[in-house]
């Protein structure tokens, strides 16, 4: 019963870190093209001409 003292508030931080991260994360516009990286490795650019 003393573990669940020191068990529930760890719980608690680590779920308000996970949400203040992911709260970051779309503040700073992680998640606004998620297309783009998807259709970035299809196209194919000529970096090396003389292969």
């Amino acid at each position: 019963m003393t573990t669940l003292i020191y068990l529930i508030p760890v719980a608690l931080l680590l779920g308000a870190l996970g949400l203040s991260g992911f709260l970051w994360a779309l503040r700073s516009g992680q998640y606004e093209d998620l297309d783009g990286a998807a259709e970035r490795i299809l196209i194919h650019r000529d970096d090396n001409p003389e292969r």
